[in-house]
């Protein structure tokens, strides 16, 4: 797995499905710790107009450019659901922070070859490469 992880973490342009505006949140949190090493990094979250003044898109088709990695941030039943929609946009690296995975979820990635870290947090795989 520390393969895997050492080449999602070399992408540079990622996407967090559940970011949060409150700063208190894992979504915030780890939005805000990729952006502080140097990550470009695009916010999604359909309830959320902007978070810290940068616009947060409702969903990963309203993206300016696909991501290399989706960080999911959600619970496990919208994980399964958007993981089909980055397989439909040809999104090969997910991220499933711990609890937003599943077996199915998880399943599904393998299925279709996509490269799945699951239950590894990226806040605390981030500081220990860096």
């Amino acid at each position: 797995m520390n393969t895997l992880i050492d080449k999602m973490l070399s992408k540079k342009v990622w996407a967090v499905l559940g970011v949060s505006s409150n700063q208190e949140k894992y979504g915030y949190k780890i939005y805000k710790t990729l952006k502080r090493y140097g990550f470009t990094v695009f916010p999604i979250n359909p309830n959320t107009d902007d978070v810290d003044g940068e616009v947060c898109y409702p969903d990963l088709k309203s993206l300016p450019q696909i991501p290399e990695v989706v960080n999911f941030v959600v619970p496990p039943e919208v994980t399964e659901n958007e993981i089909k929609k980055c397989f439909q946009l040809g999104i090969e690296n997910l991220w499933m922070q711990p609890g937003s995975g599943s077996p199915a979820a998880v399943k599904f990635a393998k299925e279709k070859n996509m490269n799945v870290v699951y239950n590894k947090c990226v806040m605390i795989e981030l500081r220990s490469k860096f």
